[in-house]
Formats: C-alpha cells, structure tokens, sequence
C-alpha cells in the first residue's frame, strides 16, 4: 500500500456535504447539494476557518457536490487557497486517493473533498481500524471534516498520523 510520507505534515479530509437524489434521467455525477447539504457546507467552511485551520491546496472530485462544497471552503478561507480538480476522485479508489495525496509534495497542508465510501476507508488506512470507529462509529458523515497531522515517523503502518480535530455540522 502507498504511504503518505510529509509533506504534507496536515491533512484535512472532507467528505462533500448532502446531496440529493439525481433527477430522472439524470447522473449521479451531475448531484447537486441539497437545502441541508449548503447549509453544513457552510457551518463546517466556517468553523474551520475560525479554528484558523489553513490548507493551502484543496484536491477537488469534479462531481458536483463536491466542487459546491469546495465553493463554500473557498468563501470561508478566501482566495489564496489554490483548487485543483481531480476527475480520478470521482469513483476513485483507496489506492487512489493515496496516491492523490502521496504527490503533495509542496504543500504543507492539503486538503482533499471526496466521497464515501473511499473516504472512510482512507481515513481508516491512514489511523487504523480501532481509531476511526471510536471516532465516527457511525461512519463518515456528510460534511465531516478530518484534521490529520503527523505524529512521527515516516509512515511506514497505520497510525502514525494522529486526529487533531473533528467537524461537523
């Protein structure tokens, strides 16, 4: 398995925030954020940003829900952030999403908008098992944001990074 070794030494995993079903005939790519999934985006952007948590790259799903949900971050945090889109996020796999975030090698701090259930399991490959169902025995929320830093060295098992915080709507 691909180990994510910092930089970056903070990751911040955010699942997009609740959609709603597609419209006949629709895709499911094409979801947009219901009622409910713009308001926990924008709780979640702004107790981020007032805990003065800063990514400095957001790695975006190009689905819809997941750039709205991007759009609010961006409002929260403010223009510098850097977006960059990622169609591979979309139905991506574990193996995927490591190697996303195994690539950053110039951003301190990185944050990745994704989907279930691929986040959960990113989140369980990078604290283990044990760690994340204490965390979120329920699973992983719409809206849930993770924030992740290093705790040691280089990552050579689960659980060297260690969860700072944990929001949500």
């Amino acid at each position: 398995m691909i180990s994510i070794e910092p930089p970056p030494s903070r990751i911040y995993l955010l699942r997009h925030a609740r959609s709603g079903w597609p419209q006949p005939g629709g895709r499911d790519f094409d979801r947009a954020l219901d009622d409910h999934g713009y308001a926990e985006a924008e709780v979640v952007a702004t107790l981020a940003a007032d805990r003065r948590y800063q990514p400095e790259l957001v790695l975006c799903s190009t689905a819809l829900r997941c750039r709205q949900t991007a759009d609010a971050i961006h409002r929260a945090f403010g223009e510098e952030i850097e977006l960059s889109f990622i169609d591979e996020l979309y139905n991506g796999t574990l193996e995927t999403y490591l190697a996303v975030l195994d690539a950053q090698d110039a951003a301190r701090a990185v944050m990745l908008i994704g989907h279930n259930p691929t986040m959960e399991e990113l989140l369980e490959a990078m604290i283990g098992q044990d760690r994340m169902a204490a965390l979120i025995p329920s699973g992983y929320p719409t809206a849930g944001l993770t924030v992740l830093d290093h705790g040691g060295p280089l990552m050579a098992a689960a659980g060297t990074w260690q969860v700072k915080d944990f929001i949500t709507a």
